[in-house]
């Protein structure tokens, strides 16, 4: 079987506003000169104007009041300079109070965005008092020191970076359904032949698992043609998932995953900055995503549920899609090579240190025999030492994949000092009921041994240290054998 891990597309033919794209609407009435430098959708009502309008409306206004007081008139002038500027007050609130989708990249950017200058007369430290008057929260100076050249300032409406939150995000949500239903996802007990032709007369060229995911190409005879992995070919209809009802089923069968792209991540017990530490995540590893939300993500970790920042982690949706003959001859004999060096190194060990010299493991009984039991009877030794964020001591102190990698580690084996990286070393175990003593338990940022009878051995968090869990305590993503 092969992961495939699907990222959020960027929108065809969109612009970006702070990574976020918004496709553009096409009207007589948009501020077409100006703001799509700014990379805004911004459509006036019929009842409001541009800025060109409303210059050369403020300019005719002003011709007409020189003209009838005389140009050195100095009171006319101010007159008409001051019947110009409540002109432009009131157009702006019109602007800012009708059109409430508009838009918000803030009134600083957007300025430095509009080439034209103040219609002629106007003070420009006016424009300032202009903007105040509509709740405006310009960066621009206020101070005597005006620049000569002062530039319009659109005011928008404060409920634009909520609305285009909103606006985007159902977006992005449309279309992730619509790509949703192209999908064509397994039903079946274990696996479904993808096959070369439309019928069963044609060979087998790979396996689509249960659960796992292929996207649609076409259909002939009640057989899908799919693409899946690095497989192409069909399977029969009748075990199979597509179209509408693929939809909610793929956001049950994809794990919606954070990957830590920082060096240690901390994780709050709520959304915000303020919000308590309730636990830390080394960089690389990978925690299940409950729910996303303005800028925060709600995950899964050892401690219970919390809260990481977008900003440290990247986002991606996977999905089991199909093996092909080859590539699962290749893993067969990649899982036995690997057992087989386990075992040796196992060996080698157990002829240097006998296990009976293991301390008594308490009323832990553990299930099975072979090596893996004596990986789980060597590992229940230490419950009640401490738990260490980046420790490897399993006596003064280690972390979840630091105590697993050290326990192989006396078995000869070498394991990565990761529990997400852990979801790949060994051989795959279908179920926790298929689980042996010593097999490896990946949960979401965190990782423990099957000692059997349904429990786990662990290295829990820094107030409960080394302890023996249900296995089943959380959603488990993944389960390997090294013996």
């Amino acid at each position: 079987m092969k992961k495939t891990i699907i990222r959020a597309a960027s929108i065809a033919s969109a612009i970006v506003i702070g990574m976020t794209g918004i496709p553009m609407a096409s009207s007589a009435n948009t501020l077409s000169s100006v703001l799509p430098k700014a990379g805004v959708d911004y459509t006036l009502n019929p009842n409001s104007k541009t800025l060109s309008t409303l210059k050369q409306e403020s300019e005719k206004e002003k011709k007409v009041a020189s003209e009838k007081a005389g140009l050195g008139n100095t009171a006319a002038t101010k007159a008409a300079t001051s019947q110009a500027t409540e002109k432009a007050v009131e157009t702006v609130q019109s602007i800012s109070e009708t059109t409430l989708e508009s838009a918000g990249t803030g009134t600083e950017s957007i300025a430095e965005s509009i080439s034209e200058t103040l219609p002629v007369g106007v003070d420009p430290t006016l424009t300032a008092a202009a903007a105040s008057a509509v709740g405006s929260s310009s960066s621009t100076k206020e101070t005597e020191e005006a620049t000569p050249e002062i530039k319009d300032t659109v005011i928008v409406s404060e409920l634009y970076e909520e609305g285009l939150a909103e606006a985007v995000n159902a977006n992005i949500e449309s279309e992730e359904e619509e790509g949703f239903k192209n999908l064509v996802i397994a039903q079946v007990n274990n696996y479904v032949n993808v096959r070369s032709g439309p019928s069963e007369d044609y060979e087998v060229v790979g396996k689509l698992y249960d659960d796992s995911v292929g996207t649609y190409v076409s259909e002939e005879n009640g057989w899908y043609k799919i693409t899946s992995g690095t497989v192409t070919g069909y399977v029969k209809g009748e075990f199979c998932v597509t179209g509408d009802a693929a939809v909610d089923l793929a956001k049950q069968v994809g794990k919606r995953i954070a990957t830590v792209n920082t060096t240690t991540l901390k994780v709050r017990d709520a959304a915000g900055l303020d919000a308590e530490v309730l636990g830390l995540v080394p960089e690389g590893d990978q925690l299940l995503v409950d729910e996303e939300l303005d800028g925060w993500v709600k995950v899964n970790i050892e401690e219970g549920d919390g809260f990481v920042s977008k900003d440290y982690v990247v986002l991606s949706t996977e999905f089991v899609t199909a093996e092909s003959k080859a590539e699962e001859e290749a893993r067969l004999a990649r899982e036995e090579e690997e057992l087989r060096k386990a075992r040796e190194a196992a060996a080698k060990k157990s002829g240097k240190k006998s296990e009976s010299s293991y301390k008594d493991t308490g009323s832990y009984a553990v299930s099975g025999s072979g090596t893996g039991t004596s990986v789980a009877n060597y590992a229940l030794q230490f419950v009640g030492n401490p738990y260490v964020y980046g420790g490897t001591s399993l006596t003064k102190g280690a972390d979840c994949s630091g105590f697993v990698m050290s326990v192989y580690s006396h078995f000869g084996v070498s394991l990565p000092h990761s529990s997400s990286a852990d979801r790949s070393v060994g051989a795959t175990v279908s179920s926790l009921s298929e689980a042996q003593a010593g097999d490896i338990v990946c949960y979401s940022g965190h990782v423990g041994i099957y000692i059997g009878g349904g429990q786990i051995v662990h290295a829990s968090t820094a107030r409960t240290g080394i302890k023996v869990s249900s296995a089943g305590y959380r959603r488990i993503l993944s389960i390997r054998r090294i013996f």
